[in-house]
């Protein structure tokens, strides 16, 4: 069967737009459907992490959108009593990705930048008022059925990214059910254009040197939870938890609106630009792929927002998809290694949600007596790990394309500043890399750029690593995890990456 392209990504929100820029970049041919016109005028997400930024530089969109992002110092609970319970900052800590942990930014800016790269590689095709019908597939091609100016068309790929949302026609028709995780709270959510700080009460054990301004500040007040949000420019942010008995339409009333906000913004200038109630769900799609069709981001599993990694889930899958089809399409790797992306990505998901549910829980605690012991338990819990970020929740990768029993296996690798201010990834390229100790350690494969650590200009911090594990190569798959290490040679390494990926083992030397 003919086919249009390799790859039909539906849903053009950060998500899908970001696959289409991997993919793109890689050669890759795409169409986008996207059901809407123009992209969400106002903002949703509104936060992500070092990880994202590094996966815009894979994408070759970070020149477009850096200068729209917000570096901030992470997150910060305050308890009932107004002290700190926990705090998760990373003010005057080292950057050992590249990046900072935290940033913040206006969701539409970042859509229209992620459209706008849509030209730079020439292989993507953005249909704009394209409303997914349908889809059937075999083992050639998947159709996809869509409504586009009055007509009902179809288009052919190899795969489907289904990057669709929360309430994801195309999950719905593939019959996948949810797995509900058992949170589910009321909250409306309030963005403000603002002409100055915002007001924070008096707060006690704030840490040395963090600004409330740049931090995510989360009240478990029981009298009402809440959290303030900083952004890019004058945005700013509120949640706040519904109370048994209000009524969402009362709440999002500009009159009521108002009466929450001016507690905090005092006599500062302020327009409200956006109120509307959300339930925070705590939700997992029991299938992420169906023959060739994958779900990704809120389509596969929606997060609580209480560590802002809603939208960081979706942007991981889609890395993860992206390097493997590509892989398939560009060096004739085994198609079967897309049968990794859930067994990769799933109980990473799970193990941020489950510790997004366990915050929600404890910020949602509506009775003062429960509200007390919880915060005298979390700073107990609390002074036991010293420097916790929240880089710190996010688990390695146990299973999939790992060789996970060797050290190191699953963690995301570090990227340097070099000597000349360019990042590792600027200098050695987005692909495979191996990175030795120096030349005495042999392997090598054109599939996968060879770099000599002793020889970057890193100030040490790639052999550091290596020394820190033990080992003398480390083998760094194309979203940046690491697919195994080796002590003397790297040449089993390499041989067992070709065989999990079914590549020729004779170009291993």
């Amino acid at each position: 069967m003919n086919r249009d392209c390799d790859v039909v990504v539906i849903g053009c929100g950060p998500v899908g737009a970001l696959a289409a820029n991997l993919l793109g970049r890689a050669g890759l041919t795409v169409v986008v459907l996207e059901k809407e016109l123009n992209h969400y005028p106002l903002p949703r997400a509104v936060h992500l992490d070092h990880e994202m930024m590094r996966l815009f530089q894979t994408a070759g969109v970070i020149d477009r959108v850096q200068h729209d992002m917000v570096a901030t110092d992470g997150h910060l609970h305050v308890g009932a009593d107004h002290g700190v319970i926990r705090y998760m900052g990373t003010v005057g800590k080292p950057k050992p990705f590249g990046w900072s942990n935290d940033y913040f930014f206006y969701q539409p800016e970042l859509e229209g930048h992620l459209r706008a790269a849509f030209a730079d590689s020439g292989a993507i095709e953005l249909l704009r008022g394209a409303t997914f019908t349908g889809l059937e597939q075999d083992d050639d091609a998947v159709t996809v059925r869509f409504h586009l100016d009055g007509a009902d068309r179809t288009v052919a790929a190899r795969w489907v990214i289904a990057a669709d949302g929360a309430r994801s026609p195309v999950r719905k028709a593939l019959g996948i059910a949810l797995d509900d995780l058992d949170f589910e709270e009321p909250w409306l959510v309030v963005d403000a254009e603002v002409e100055g700080p915002v007001t924070f009460p008096a707060l006690a054990g704030v840490p040395a040197g963090a600004d409330l301004q740049r931090l995510s500040v989360m009240m478990c007040d029981p009298a009402r939870p809440a959290t303030v949000v900083p952004g890019r420019g004058n945005h700013r942010r509120w949640e706040f938890m519904l109370l048994p008995g209000e009524d969402d339409q009362i709440m999002m009333r500009p009159d009521k609106v108002g009466e929450l906000v001016e507690a905090w913004m005092k006599d500062v200038p302020h327009t409200i630009v956006r109120a509307a109630t959300y339930r925070f769900h705590g939700l997992v799609a029991e299938q992420w792929q169906a023959g060739n069709v994958f779900l990704a981001g809120d389509a596969a599993h929606q997060t609580p927002p209480f560590f802002g990694q809603g939208m960081c889930h979706g942007l991981r899958d889609v890395a993860n998809l992206a390097w493997k089809m590509a892989a398939i399409v560009n060096d004739g790797a085994d198609p079967t290694i897309l049968s990794t992306y859930q067994p990769e990505r799933d109980p990473h998901v799970r193990g941020v949600i489950g510790a997004a549910v366990a915050a929600g829980r404890y910020i949602c605690e509506l009775d003062p007596a429960k509200a007390a012991e919880r915060d005298t338990a979390i700073r107990a819990a609390a002074s036991q790990k010293a420097g916790e970020t929240a880089h710190d929740l996010i688990p390695a990768i146990r299973a999939g394309l790992v060789l996970h029993d060797t050290p190191g296996a699953g963690v995301r690798f570090i990227q340097p500043i070099l000597g000349d201010g360019r990042k590792l990834d600027d200098r050695t390229g987005q692909g495979w890399r191996l990175f030795v100790r120096d030349d005495s350690v042999a392997g090598s494969s054109p599939f996968v750029t060879r770099v000599t650590a002793g020889a970057l200009d890193d100030g040490g911090a790639v052999v550091r690593w290596l020394d820190d594990h033990g080992v003398d190569a480390v083998l760094v798959r194309p979203d940046h995890y690491v697919f195994g290490t080796a002590g003397g040679s790297a040449t089993a390494l390499l041989a067992a990456s070709h065989r999990a990926l079914g590549l020729d083992l004779e170009t291993v030397a």
